[in-house]
C-alpha cells in the first residue's frame, strides 16, 4: 500500500481544520521537520514575522534589553527575526514538542516550553516587556479567550503586546469583541489595528494588533 505524500497545502488545510488541540499538536509534530523550508518555499514569502518583528522594534524603549515571550514560536521563525532586529532575551511557547526542538536549534531562545494556549499559561505575572503571537490566531488553532487576557497578565505594566490574527478568523471568532472587553476592564489599550501581508503574493492577510498594557 502507497503511503500519501503530505505536502505544504495539505498540512495547513488539516490545521486550519483541527477539531481539538491532540490533532494540532499531531499534525505540526508532523510538519516541524519540513515547516521552514516548505512555509518560505514556492515564493510562499512568510513576512509576518519580519513585519512584527520591525514593528516591536519601533514600539520599544530598549529592545535589546527587553524580554520577549515569543507566544505559539513553532520552528522559531518570529524568534529569530526578532533576533536579527536586535531582541537578546526572548522566551518560547508552543503546543508541539517537535517544534520546540527544532526552535531550540535556532540559539536565539533563552528558554522554550511546551503550552497550550487556549489554556492559562503557567507563568508568573508581569514577568514580560513585550509579548508577540504570529500565526497562532488561526483557524482550527488558538481562539482569543483566555490566550489575550493570558498575554496582558504576562506582559509588565506600560508593556506591549503584539498579535496577528488571520482576516477571516478576525471577526469569526469574535477577536474584536474580546480586545473591547479588555479595553473595557482597562487592561490595555488599543495602539493600532491594521491589514498586513501574511504570506506575500499570495493574498493572505493578517490583521496586526497593537495593544499597551495600562
Amino acid at each position: 500500500m502507497m503511503t500519501e505524500v503530505q505536502t505544504p497545502d495539505m498540512y495547513l488545510a488539516q490545521a486550519r481544520a483541527c477539531g481539538s488541540v491532540q490533532d494540532c499538536m499531531s499534525i505540526y509534530d508532523k510538519w516541524a521537520a519540513t515547516y521552514n523550508d516548505e512555509v518560505m518555499d514556492k515564493a510562499q514569502e512568510y513576512v509576518a514575522p519580519s513585519i512584527v518583528a520591525q514593528v516591536a522594534l519601533r514600539v520599544s524603549d530598549n529592545f535589546a534589553q527587553s524580554a520577549i515571550l515569543d507566544a505559539g514560536c513553532g520552528t522559531g521563525l518570529v524568534g529569530q527575526a526578532l533576533s536579527l532586529a536586535g531582541a537578546k532575551i526572548i522566551d518560547g511557547l508552543d503546543l508541539s514538542s517537535a517544534m520546540l526542538k527544532i526552535a531550540n536549534e535556532t540559539g536565539v531562545y533563552r528558554s522554550l516550553s511546551q503550552a497550550d494556549l487556549t489554556q492559562p499559561v503557567q507563568k508568573d505575572d508581569e514577568i514580560y516587556d513585550l509579548v508577540t503571537c504570529v500565526g497562532t490566531f488561526t483557524n482550527g488553532h488558538v481562539g482569543p479567550d483566555p490566550a489575550i487576557r493570558e498575554f496582558a497578565r504576562l506582559t509588565k505594566k506600560h508593556g506591549t503586546i503584539i498579535v496577528t490574527v488571520l482576516e477571516e478568523f478576525w471577526e469569526a471568532a469574535k477577536f474584536s469583541a474580546e480586545v473591547e472587553k479588555l479595553v473595557a476592564e482597562k487592561l490595555v489599550v488599543v495602539v493600532a489595528k491594521e491589514l498586513i501581508d501574511y504570506v506575500k503574493g499570495h493574498g493572505d492577510k493578517a490583521m496586526l494588533v497593537i495593544l499597551k498594557k495600562e
